[in-house]
C-alpha cells in the first residue's frame, strides 16, 4: 500500500489505515488470538498507519496494539494516539466499562477529562508504556467538543511544543463533529484533522471543514467511512447502526439505495464508502476499524480498486436526491 505524507510533515500514511477502537473490545469483546490475527492480516495487506487512543478499552486497545507490533521494524509504520482523556482508578467500580464507555472491559479504571498540559504530558507517557514505544508519530487531542477552550490554551500548545522538539511528529485534533474542528483549524496551528463518519458516502457535512483546511494547509484524515456500521455490509440490514445508535428509517433507506447505484455499477457499498474520502485530495488517509481478518483484507482489496466516474457521478446524484439535511 503506497506511502503518502501526512500534509506537510514528514510524517508517512497509508491511503488505508487501522482504526484499533474495535480491538478495545468496543461493545463487545474480542479474543487476543482474533485480535492479533486482524492485526497481522493488516500488516500482510500493506497497512502500517495505526490509531488508537486510551478511551479505547481504558488502555487495552493501546497494549494490544504495542504487543502486536513490538516485533516490527518500528521505521516501518505509523502509530497515532490521543490526549484529553486521563486514566485513573475508579473510585466505584461496576463491573463493566460498557454501559460508561462503550467497552466490554472491566473498568477498573475511569477517564477523566484534562486538556492542561500536565494532563498531555501524563497522558502520553501512560499511552507510550502501553504501547512499548519510545514515541509516537501524531498525537491528536481527542473530542474537545465541550472543553474546546482548554485545548486551544494548553492542550495544542503543548503538543505543539512537544513536535518542534522531535518528540512527536505531527500534532492534530479529532473530534466527530464538525464546529470544533472549524474553530481549531481558524485559531490554531495544527497539522491534521480527524474527522469521524462526517465526510462519508452518506454524510458529507464536513465539506466546509475540508475547504477550511484546504486554505490554511491542514490535512485531513477521515475516520469512521462506515459511519459505524450502516455502510459496511452490501446491503444495509434493518438492525444496521449509524453513528453508534441504530439507524433511523431515513438513514437506511439512503443506504440502501447508495447500495443499489453501487451495484448496478459493478461495485459494493463497502468499497463506495471506504473509496469516497480519497476522492478530495486533502484528505490523506481513511481510517476504518476492524475486527476480523477478513474485514481488514478486504478493506485492504477496497482501497486499492478505483471506481468509475460514471459510478461516482451516479452516486452523488443519488445522495443529493434523497437528503436536504444529514440522516439523523
Amino acid at each position: 500500500m503506497r506511502a503518502r505524507p501526512l500534509g506537510r510533515t514528514s510524517v508517512q500514511v497509508g491511503t488505508l489505515g487501522f482504526g484499533a477502537a474495535p480491538i478495545g473490545n468496543l461493545h463487545s469483546p474480542i479474543g487476543d488470538s482474533q485480535v492479533r490475527a486482524t492485526l497481522d492480516a493488516a500488516w500482510d495487506a500493506g497497512v502500517r498507519y495505526y490509531d488508537t487512543a486510551p478511551h479505547y478499552g481504558l488502555g487495552l486497545s493501546e497494549r494490544r496494539l504495542g504487543d502486536a507490533l513490538a516485533h516490527r521494524p518500528r521505521a516501518e509504520f505509523t502509530v497515532s494516539t490521543k490526549v484529553g482523556r486521563l486514566l485513573e482508578p475508579h473510585p466505584a467500580p461496576t463491573g463493566s466499562d460498557l454501559k460508561a464507555g462503550g467497552f466490554a472491559v472491566p473498568d477498573t479504571l475511569v477517564r477523566r477529562p484534562d486538556y492542561s498540559r500536565d494532563g498531555v504530558l501524563r497522558s502520553l507517557e501512560g499511552s507510550l508504556e502501553r504501547l512499548r514505544l519510545d514515541h509516537v508519530d501524531i498525537v491528536y487531542v481527542h473530542d474537545p467538543d465541550d472543553h474546546l477552550d482548554a485545548a486551544l490554551a494548553h492542550a495544542l500548545p503543548a503538543l505543539t511544543a512537544l513536535r518542534d522538539q522531535g518528540v512527536i511528529g505531527a500534532v492534530g485534533v479529532g473530534a466527530n463533529t464538525v464546529a470544533p474542528l472549524l474553530r481549531v483549524v481558524a485559531e490554531a496551528e495544527v497539522d491534521a484533522v480527524m474527522v469521524a463518519g462526517r465526510w462519508s458516502l452518506l454524510d458529507r457535512t464536513a465539506r466546509p471543514l475540508l475547504d477550511a483546511c484546504a486554505e490554511r494547509g491542514v490535512a485531513v484524515v477521515a475516520a469512521a467511512p462506515f459511519n459505524s456500521g450502516l455502510l459496511s455490509r452490501p446491503y444495509p440490514p434493518s438492525d444496521a447502526t449509524f453513528d453508534y445508535g441504530p439507524a433511523s428509517d431515513s438513514a437506511l433507506r439512503r443506504a440502501r439505495l447508495l447500495a443499489e447505484v453501487a451495484g448496478r455499477h459493478g461495485t459494493e457499498l463497502p468499497q463506495a464508502a471506504l473509496r469516497f474520502p480519497l476522492r478530495d485530495p486533502g484528505v490523506a488517509c481513511v481510517v476504518a476499524g476492524f475486527r476480523t481478518p477478513e474485514e481488514v483484507v478486504s478493506a485492504a482489496r477496497w482501497v486499492a480498486t478505483e471506481l468509475t466516474e460514471e459510478a461516482w457521478l451516479d452516486l452523488d446524484t443519488a445522495a443529493v436526491r434523497t437528503v436536504d439535511a444529514p440522516p439523523a
